[in-house]
Order: C-alpha cells, then sequence, then structure tokens
C-alpha cells in the first residue's frame, strides 16, 4: 500500500503540466485555471465565450488575410452621453435620462400608472426644490393612463412654484390630452404632425347596487371637477365642454390651438440650404 501510494505520488511530481492552449485554458475574470488533477475543470461561461472569439479570429486569418466579419449590434439598454457638472465644471458619463432630468426636461411617454406617477411626482418636486424660478419643460406621447395617477401629476403641477411648460411631440390621448392643456398658458406647444384626444372619463364597478351607485357618483364628480379644470384652461364654454366630450373628440394641431388646448404650434425652421430661391415662385 505504501509502495502503491509512493509511485502515485512521484508519478503526479514527475507528470507535465498541460500545455498553454486555448482548448485547456479556462479563463475566470483575467486569470487563466488549468483544469484540477482529476481533468475536471470548473464551469466557467467566459471559456466558450474565449472560444468563440478564438475560433472566429482563427477563421479569419485562416488563409493568412484578414478579412472582415459580421459585426451584429446586441442592446446596450439606456444610452449614456458626457454631462457636464455646471457647479464643478467636470465631465462625467450619466443616462439618458438622468441628462435630461437635470436640464429640467421630462418625458411622460407611457401609460400612467402607480409606479410612473409616483416617478413623475418625486422628478418635479425634487427639480422645483432645487431651483423653483427655472421653467420644467414636459414632453408628452402616451396613451393617456389610469384617472388617479394622472390626476396626482395634475394637481402637482397647479402645486409647483416652478412654471410647467408642456408639449405634444406624438399624441396625447385622454389624460394625457388634458395634462397637456394644464400646463403653463403660453407655454403649451405642440407639434404639426401631433394629435389630441380627449373624451370623459370612464370607470368599471362591480358589486351591490349601492357600491355602484356610490361609484358612478365618484366618476361623475371627478369628470365634472376635470371638465370646470378644462374649461378654465381652454376658456369655452363649460357646456360646450359636455356636449364635445360626451364622446372621444380628436384633434390635430391646428385644432388644438382653436380650441385653446395648446399656444402655439411648433414649427421647425427651415434650413438655410433648402429654402427656395428668390426667383422661384410658390409656397415657400
Amino acid at each position: 500500500m505504501a509502495v502503491s501510494l509512493t509511485s502515485y505520488l512521484h508519478s503526479k511530481v514527475d507528470s507535465p503540466h498541460p500545455s498553454l492552449s486555448c482548448s485547456n485554458k479556462v479563463f475566470v475574470g483575467l486569470r487563466a485555471q488549468f483544469p484540477n488533477c482529476y481533468g475536471v475543470g470548473k464551469p466557467n461561461l467566459n471559456v466558450e465565450f474565449h472560444n468563440k472569439v478564438y475560433k472566429s479570429i482563427d477563421s479569419r486569418c485562416s488563409n493568412g488575410k484578414p478579412t472582415r466579419g459580421r459585426v451584429s449590434m446586441m442592446p446596450i439598454g439606456t444610452p449614456r452621453v458626457p454631462y457636464r457638472n455646471p457647479t464643478e465644471g467636470t465631465w462625467q458619463w450619466v443616462d439618458l435620462w438622468n441628462a435630461l432630468y437635470r436640464e429640467r426636461v421630462i418625458f411622460i411617454g407611457q401609460h400612467i400608472d402607480e409606479e410612473f406617477s409616483n416617478q413623475i411626482l418625486a422628478t418635479l418636486l425634487y427639480l422645483d426644490s432645487i431651483d423653483d424660478s427655472k421653467k420644467l419643460f414636459m414632453y408628452i406621447n402616451g396613451p393617456g393612463g389610469d384617472l388617479t395617477p394622472s390626476m396626482a401629476i395634475y394637481d402637482t403641477m397647479q402645486s409647483l412654484k416652478s412654471p410647467v411648460g408642456t408639449h405634444c411631440v406624438g399624441y396625447a390621448y385622454n389624460l394625457a390630452g388634458f395634462l397637456l392643456a394644464a400646463g403653463e398658458k403660453g407655454t403649451r406647444f405642440a407639434m404639426p404632425l401631433s394629435r389630441v384626444a380627449l373624451q370623459s372619463p370612464a370607470g368599471a364597478a362591480r358589486g351591490q347596487a349601492d357600491d355602484i351607485r356610490n361609484e358612478a357618483d365618484e366618476l361623475l364628480r371627478i369628470r365634472d371637477y376635470l371638465f370646470k379644470e378644462l374649461a378654465q384652461k381652454t376658456g369655452q364654454p363649460i357646456e360646450k365642454i359636455h356636449k364635445d366630450l360626451s364622446r372621444v373628440k380628436r384633434f390635430n394641431a391646428q385644432e388644438a390651438l382653436e380650441y385653446g388646448l395648446i399656444d402655439r404650434i411648433v414649427r421647425p425652421s427651415r434650413i438655410k440650404a433648402d429654402a427656395p430661391r428668390k426667383d422661384s415662385t410658390g409656397l415657400g
């Protein structure tokens, strides 16, 4: 037994180390590991990645002439952009939404639910606490959302000291259109091809008859409140608001301007190189 153990130890000492090749190197982070004494290495995802890269490079240079490989883009998540800190003057990489928030730009581009509403509220309150003399810019391109979270955004907009300018860059439907009209007078803009749609708030109630009646009464109270606020924002008679919004009413940019939902249609300035010549005729 002792002889066999001694011979086994000598055989392990005299056995050469495995060669450094791509077939048996195991990469863990930046360090290379070899298989253990039993020839079994720990499973590591970096090995498969390294082998794929090595085979790709080897196949491109197999003929002695480098060839151009096929490059496929992979998702990078939220883009990061360089941002200069105005107080320190230093540059740093931040995600795109963070950079826009620092410039007091807020986007509403999805269904408004409780979680998204809380994020918008927190951003509004924080930016207003930093400097309440500068304007906030709210860009809207969404379908609206739930009634209570949208009303929370509206009430917060009205309670801020900072003026909130609204911009419709695509479409603003239902309560998103109501938030568009809730911006500061004179700072409610829309792009030429943007669309707005408004309608009476709807709800669904289930249960006993008394519960359904109470829910309907509450919904009517909220509807009257929204229509009253909308009449003040647009300058339209409240009777006209009730009549127009009994069904879905759609507006293009010009119709929204005439109705009082916005104050101006933003038209991009014409590029000088694209401007018509002075001797040309027709509309410029």
